[in-house]
């Protein structure tokens, strides 16, 4: 029996890239290629113990632009965390996750056809299912998904495009499970969650909106600062019994451009006068008041 002082490692797992051979190089993998030649040669020495039948599908990179440049791989993070996703047709797709499920919307976009409206339609959703596997599968989107086709007439053609889904579905490593679409032109399916998906892991909640992904309207922030100011104006100090509103400067520019009216209203109203500041380093929905 080996012996160690303490402390002392008992076990270590497997790095990041062999951990990502062992889980996901697999024979229905074409290649792998790998930039460095440090982690080539320890997955090299791992295949060769564990999968010697693949040690031909693996291949050292020694290209001079950046390998994620070279197979277009930064482009595809990119797409990644992007909600809207443009189809070659010039429709596109827009993917929204939520809580509870992932919504998935196709829209026809710019594309209008050559024929007919319903011709226009069945090819934008046969495109978008093709694109939809393969974003479900890049993204590793998991739980309940709910894709919104563009409304179809004919049930052949909804019949079309379920079964065209399906197929496209059958590659994934993933266990999915798929409804028809209704008569709204929705299919609701599930698929098996494996890991976190690719949006979560790429990023987080915006500390400005708090994951809202929306901001308050500048309208809706001036008459906010309004209430406040008629609310509980500050007492009055030494400054002549002035109100200093300090704000974004996009909030100062509304203040004085389109609500100085409002402004001498309120005035008149809480009998002071106000001063508006611009500040740079306030966040547009945050502002100040004081006397």
């Amino acid at each position: 029996m080996d012996k160690t002082s303490s402390p002392g490692l008992l076990y270590q797992d497997l790095s990041a890239s062999l951990r990502a051979v062992r889980d996901l190089f697999t024979r229905e993998v074409d290649l792998l290629i790998i930039d460095n030649k440090e982690e080539y040669d320890k997955i090299m020495e791992f295949i060769e113990t564990f999968a010697p039948s693949l040690k031909y599908s693996v291949e050292l990179y020694d290209g001079k632009d950046p390998i994620f440049d070279t197979y277009g791989i930064e482009m595809e993070i990119s797409r990644a965390l992007e909600s809207k996703v443009w189809l070659k047709s010039g429709g596109y797709i827009v993917i929204e996750l939520t809580e509870a499920l992932t919504s998935i919307d196709v829209n026809t976009g710019s594309y209008v056809g050559k024929r007919n409206l319903e011709e226009t339609i069945l090819k934008t959703n046969l495109e978008a299912v093709k694109e939809i596997a393969y974003q479900l599968r890049f993204r590793n989107i998991g739980g309940l998904i709910v894709i919104d086709f563009i409304d179809m007439e004919r049930s052949d053609n909804k019949d079309r495009v379920f079964l065209s889904l399906k197929e496209a579905l059958n590659k994934d490593r993933a266990k999915t499970h798929i409804l028809r679409m209704s008569e709204l032109g929705l299919i609701e399916m599930t698929r098996k969650r494996t890991r976190e998906n690719l949006y979560r892991l790429l990023s987080e909640p915006c500390y400005y909106c708090e994951g809202k992904g929306v901001l308050k309207s500048k309208r809706t922030i001036c008459c906010e600062i309004f209430r406040d100011l008629e609310r509980e104006p500050p007492s009055i100090s030494e400054n002549n019994g002035n109100i200093f509103v300090r704000v974004n400067p996009d909030i100062d520019n509304v203040l004085k451009e389109e609500e100085q009216q409002s402004i001498m209203e309120l005035e008149k109203r809480i009998k002071r006068r106000i001063i508006i500041l611009a500040q740079k380093n306030l966040h547009i929905e945050q502002y100040e008041i004081s006397s």
